[in-house]
């Protein structure tokens, strides 16, 4: 183990460059033995890094046509853009203001929690619900209610409490929209837990948020989300140019490995090629996991074959600004599933991000959803087409855009169907007796940019504790001998 043991990192996304980030910063920690800092190859089936973070030039400026931001409130991507030197090159939103197109646009309450409202005056005059819809939801506050004991639909759970009007114009729009999902079919345990935590806390929804937020639903402080001024592949780029010890190897898919007696794995490559690794690290969507795992681990592979994925696709838009009645004022809109609509979503990006501000006014929608790939099967014109028909209906936009473009993402999403958590279970038990293998990135404990980054990290930092334990026990044998 003189050159330290190699750990092979199997995609070139943001968990597995996280990853490769923390290992490589075993060799810098000053209490790290030299025996366990790691020699570190990364694999990358595409010839691009980054994954579901791309940023594309579009009508002159930086355009993140994937994943656009960074959850402010969990900290291990904003604690890695300052550890990269990036924290002076981090936005925030111009404005944080989005509206929901049922009927019409309508702005959207900021007092919410996982999209719950909590009865504000906000609410009652935004005109998001019906008078039926408002009296409904407002038997939460009558009617007790008890914790699921099992988990269960966010659907399920609200449409019992709060009615139908809550989901379908409120969280639905909203959670739904940032997994390409139904909350009729996402687990609330793995993606909403709070409501969970609030029926337990108290016997109504509403009430149960206010406790556990401290007895309020405040507005936030500072942003909600922030991002970098010339795009989050600046964050790809930067990791690349600071990861000089990493073998990267582009165009290079894994296509199976097999335990080695003793410890570690070989790994055969598309091509043939064989490597040799103390460890690895799957950073790939769980299908390919699946895969890969097929002969090594059967019952992991079959897991993981069931994690759904959604298909979308982003429109990128630039109009003049004379095309808009008034100026754009907020972040966009999220849409209300169920009535013909093919946009699931529409970010005024230049009005959204000040970076993003010009001549032309860029808009950027999203469509496609889990379970139906009407939208992204279309070819780009006829989906272009019936993009520009929403924005007709939903903002009177009729001008013919300046610049428009398709953007594709095949199985990009994954889905956290009722019972998720219990799947992951099952899956980190199975691989319980292949030690050699971890798992990491959005198929998990969380689909956003910053989670998928600490779950890499969380990951490396396992990884590392697992080979100084090998090490001390070569150097215990070594001196008993």
């Amino acid at each position: 183990m003189s050159e330290g043991p190699h750990v092979v990192i199997v995609g070139g996304g943001i968990a597995g460059l996280a990853a490769a980030h923390r290992l490589a910063g075993a060799h810098r920690a000053a209490d790290a033995p030299s025996s366990t800092s790691p020699r570190i190859t990364l694999l990358e089936a595409d010839r691009r890094l980054g994954g579901n973070i791309r940023t594309e030039h579009f009508a002159e400026r930086p355009l993140d046509i994937g994943a656009e931001a960074l959850l402010a409130r969990v900290p291990a991507a904003l604690e890695l853009c300052h550890q990269l030197g990036l924290e002076h090159d981090l936005v925030a939103p111009a404005s944080e203001q989005p509206y929901v197109w049922t009927d019409r646009l309508h702005p959207l309450p900021s007092r919410l929690m996982a999209g719950v409202p909590d009865g504000s005056q906000a609410l009652i005059g935004s005109g998001i619900l019906s008078p039926i819809g408002l009296a409904r939801a407002g038997l939460d506050l009558i009617v007790p209610g008890r914790p699921p004991t099992r988990d269960v639909s966010i659907g399920s759970l609200v449409r019992r409490r709060l009615g139908d009007q809550v989901l379908e114009r409120l969280i639905d729009p909203l959670l739904g929209g940032i997994h390409a999902g139904s909350c009729d079919e996402l687990s609330v345990r793995a993606v909403a837990p709070q409501l969970v935590a609030a029926l337990r806390a108290r016997r109504s929804l509403v009430r149960g948020l206010r406790a556990i937020s401290g007895g309020s639903l405040p507005a936030p402080m500072g942003p909600t989300f922030l991002t970098l001024s010339d795009g989050l592949q600046e964050l790809v780029r930067t990791l690349r140019e600071r990861l000089a010890a990493v073998e990267w190897r582009m165009a290079s898919a894994l296509e199976s490995l097999e335990p080695v007696p003793g410890g570690g794995a070989r790994l055969t490559l598309a091509g043939g090629e064989i490597l040799s690794a103390d460890h690895v690290i799957l950073a790939v969507p769980a299908f390919a996991a699946a895969a890969i795992l097929a002969a090594a681990c059967p019952q992991a592979a079959a897991e993981l074959e069931g994690i759904a994925y959604a298909s979308v696709a982003t429109i990128a838009l630039s109009y003049p600004a004379e095309a808009f009645e008034r100026g754009l004022v907020g972040s966009g809109f999220l849409v209300a599933r169920g009535r013909g609509r093919t946009i699931t979503a529409c970010t005024w990006s230049s009005a959204k991000w000040a970076h993003l501000a010009g001549d032309t006014v860029v808009l950027k929608c999203s469509a496609g959803h889990a379970g139906n790939r009407d939208a992204v099967d279309l070819d780009d014109e006829q989906l272009l087409r019936a993009v520009r028909a929403d924005l007709a209906q939903a903002m009177n936009l009729r001008t013919e855009p300046l610049l428009q473009r398709v953007f594709r993402f095949e199985r990009a999403l994954p889905q956290y169907a009722v019972g998720h958590l219990e799947r992951i279970e099952r899956i980190d038990a199975a691989l319980s007796r292949l030690p050699e293998v971890s798992l990491c990135g959005a198929a998990y404990r969380g689909v956003g940019v910053a989670s998928c980054i600490g779950d890499g990290q969380a990951t490396a930092d396992r990884v590392l504790a697992s080979l100084r334990g090998a090490s001390d026990s070569v150097e215990r044998e070594a001196v008993s001998r």
